[in-house]
């Protein structure tokens, strides 16, 4: 199986390094990866204008994101419904088994 390897930073400089498998039909593994980051770079910025949101409200926001985009593809609801089930179940395993790591705080 190929994996993506992808690294996230968070606002508090907490990084995860990920390896994330991708789907046998994947065409651009590269392309996988700017969409990612192009994602969570345009929820940071919504934010920074919106204000506080909470996490569960981004995570229902990105699910029914998931859910609609599913929708749009051209293929009977049950197997584009299984397929984003699968590949969110993938995801999920794959951070779970991330690398953590953080900059200390504090001053020298």
């Amino acid at each position: 199986m190929k994996r993506l390897p992808y690294r996230a930073e968070t606002a508090t400089g907490e990084t995860f390094d990920i390896e994330f498998p991708l789907h046998e039909h994947t065409i651009d593994a590269v392309r996988v990866s700017q969409l990612v980051s192009e994602v969570l770079e345009q929820i940071d910025r919504s934010i920074a204008v919106l204000g506080e949101t909470g996490n569960g409200d981004v995570l229902q926001a990105m699910a029914m994101a998931m859910a609609v985009r599913a929708e749009m593809i051209y293929a009977p609801h049950e197997t584009t419904s299984t397929l984003s089930l699968d590949l969110l179940r993938n995801a999920l395993s794959a951070t779970a088994e991330a690398k953590h790591s953080s900059d200390p705080v504090g001053h020298a």
